[in-house]
């Protein structure tokens, strides 16, 4: 179902980029902070208002990702037609490098909810999803990436594993794979498979973009210790870890530090960019002397 006209952007290169709050606005349009790039919650900037005046400044500087958390990708009945074109006319006013969408739904109809559901891997749902995307990206006129989920119960049914569904999600579709370190991680531990397996099954080339972020340890009645992906800490080093070994293997991509509650001052954000910004230099210098 590929669409050879679609539009593979090419304008974020292989660096650190900051998910963009706006508590953030001031201090990086007077400092022009050195990031690489910045992304948005393309559902935020849906509406008018003073955001759109800031997004343009730092648009201007620096480019640009739409991710988007409400497209509802795994809906059989299908795509939002209102959310979609919103969602173009954001892709059309600010040609991001990047767009993104999560391996889930959140919609039934007109019932919208307010979290980023599971699917089960089975054939039917692949195939909701391959005409799902593949209807995007002729609405768009861009090829998408599709990120995979952190997930905290396993649904019984299913012909694939996750990261047979996500790879098959991608070929048949076009999309490229937005790889969340993070989210590996948290489902790995949960789930007790094998987060470095996972992340070799990905062949690199359908990799375009990764995610860091902070996760937290809770209690759930009948479940005992659960780690939930709230973005709301930096990034421990177990995820490091698995960060290091996710370029040895698809190499140098965007990366994207996650922070989305408890948001802190902006010199720390800025640290963690830099950490991340070190393991692509190391890598990239390596790969130059090899």
């Amino acid at each position: 179902m590929n669409t050879p006209s679609l539009i593979v952007p090419q304008s974020i290169p292989a660096t650190a980029g900051v998910g963009l709050k706006p508590q953030h606005f001031d201090t990086i349009i007077e400092s022009s902070p050195n990031v690489g790039w910045f992304e948005i919650h393309a559902e935020n900037y849906m509406g008018g208002g003073a955001r759109h005046q800031y997004l343009t400044k730092i648009r201007d500087n620096y480019p640009l990702s739409l991710h988007g958390v409400g497209l509802s990708l795994g809906s059989a009945n299908g795509l939002c037609e209102q959310h979609l074109n919103a969602l173009k006319g954001l892709v059309d006013r600010y040609q991001p490098g990047l767009v993104s969408e999560h391996l889930s739904w959140s919609r039934y109809h007109t019932r919208v909810l307010n979290d980023l559901l599971p699917v089960p891997y089975t054939e039917e749902s692949l195939a909701v999803f391959v005409r799902n995307i593949d209807h995007c990206q002729n609405v768009l006129q861009r090829q998408i990436l599709i990120e995979n989920p952190s997930s905290y119960f396993e649904l019984a049914e299913a012909d694939y594993d996750e990261a047979e569904f996500l790879v098959n999600v991608a070929k048949r579709s076009g999309c490229k794979i937005l790889l969340d370190v993070n989210n590996v991680y948290v489902s790995a531990c949960n789930h007790h498979f094998d987060a470095e397996q996972y992340i070799a099954s990905i062949p690199p080339e359908l990799v375009s973009e990764i995610h860091l972020a902070g996760h937290s340890l809770q209690a759930i009645a009948d479940l005992g210790p659960v780690r939930i992906d709230d973005h709301g800490s930096k990034t421990c080093n177990e995820v490091w870890r698995l960060y290091q070994l996710t370029l040895n293997h698809v190499g140098p991509q965007p990366t994207l530090i996650e922070w989305d509650t408890n948001v802190p001052l902006w010199p720390v954000l800025q640290q963690e960019a830099d950490k991340a910004q070190q393991y692509l230099t190391d890598l990239l210098r390596e790969q130059h002397h090899g």
